[in-house]
Formats: C-alpha cells, structure tokens, sequence
C-alpha cells in the first residue's frame, strides 16, 4: 500500500475509535443533517449516527485504491498521482472533522454547521483545483466529459481553466462564513455554474480542435 492509502487508514481507524467511545454518551437519535441555515433538521438512529462516516470512509478509500488499478489510462494516473495521494488524505481528513461535528451536535453543542463547514469545506474544493489542474486525461478523475475524453489538448485547457474555478469556488467558500444568510448560497451557486460552463466550454474547444484538423486535411 501506499503512504496515503497507510495514513487513510490510520485515518477511519481514529474515526471508529472516538466513535465507539462516544457511543455510550450519545442519545438515541443523533442529528445527521441541517438546512442552508446551518440548523439541525434530520436525525438518524445513535448507530449509523455514529458510524456512517467511518463506513463512507471505507468504500471512499477502496474505490481511491482502485482507481488506479482498474482505469485503462492508469499510466496518465501515475503522472499526477502525488496530488491524487493528497486528495485522499485531504478528504478522509474532512470526513472525520465532519464526524466530529455530528458528535459535538450530538452531545449538545449548539453551533452553525454552515459556519464549521465551509471553511473545511473551501479547502477541499480549493485543493480540488490543484488535482484538477495537474490530472491528466484518465476515465474517473476530472472533467470527464465526451469532448475531454475524446481530446488530449481539449481534456488539458478544460482543466487548466476548471483547476482555477474550483480554486475560486473554494476561496468564495470560506469568505462566504462572513455571509451567514447567503453563505450556502454563496458556495453552491458557483459550483453549479462552474460546472455548467466547463461542459459548455469542452464542447466549443472539441470543436475548435476538430474544425483545425478539418482544415489542416483540406
């Protein structure tokens, strides 16, 4: 295994420890979700209150360790597989902050998820930016659309582009916790924009690729 495949591991085995010692001190329905307002508004069973992260955790990393075994660009994979490492850590270190935030809830502690969240989660989307910029053309890490997959120099300046608006969407992430009323919004509408325009924008350069090598035929 690899470092960061070790350090994850390491990672959920912390999340099942705390866990299962906070597992006699929880009530029986623990929160498990909150509204754009950052207030609680879903429960689920003290169990899988407790234990969904750790669980989401294991099937998160088993499919990061295969990806790289299993995609048919896998050499591409290798080219970038150092920010690739960092993003696994970096998400299985968010998805124990998050359990972490469900067992505070839990105990009583009153706060604003959207306040706790979105700093943590800016610098996930912030980092995603970096993987998004160095990835080379693979078939599940990236901007995989028809026109990305189907063109090497169209896969690179769709995610030299898209690395600089997710870099963006998370900077607006963290700023958006001086926001509270607007705060969710602030960080979902880029991200459904950005994505919008980076599809949008693939399909336009896979057609100016494809309308040079027309004419270069001609």
């Amino acid at each position: 295994m690899r470092l960061a495949e070790i350090a994850s591991v390491c990672i959920i085995l912390v999340a099942v420890i705390i866990s299962t010692y906070f597992y006699p001190l929880m009530p029986d329905r623990v929160p498990s979700h909150w509204n754009a307002a950052g207030e609680i508004d879903g429960y689920l069973p003290k169990f899988w209150g407790l234990f969904i992260m750790p669980v989401i955790s294991v099937f998160m990393l088993l499919l990061f360790i295969a990806i790289p075994r299993i995609d048919p660009l896998k050499e591409n994979v290798k080219k970038f597989r150092k920010h690739f490492d960092g993003f696994i850590l970096l998400l299985m270190g968010f998805l124990l902050y998050l359990q972490l935030l469900v067992i505070a809830a839990g105990l009583g502690y009153a706060f604003s998820m959207t306040t706790m969240l979105l700093p943590a989660l800016g610098v996930l989307f912030y980092y995603a930016g970096i993987l998004i910029e160095n990835a080379k053309r693979n078939w599940f890490i990236g901007i995989r659309t028809p026109w990305t997959l189907s063109s090497e120099k169209v896969w690179d300046r769709t995610h030299k582009r898209g690395g600089k608006l997710f870099k963006v969407a998370g900077i607006l992430a963290i700023a958006g916790v001086l926001l509270q009323q607007l705060a969710f919004w602030i960080f979902i509408i880029p991200i459904v924009v950005f994505t919008a325009y980076l599809v949008v924008y693939s399909y336009f350069e896979y057609r100016k690729e494809t309308g040079k090598k027309a004419g270069r035929k001609k």
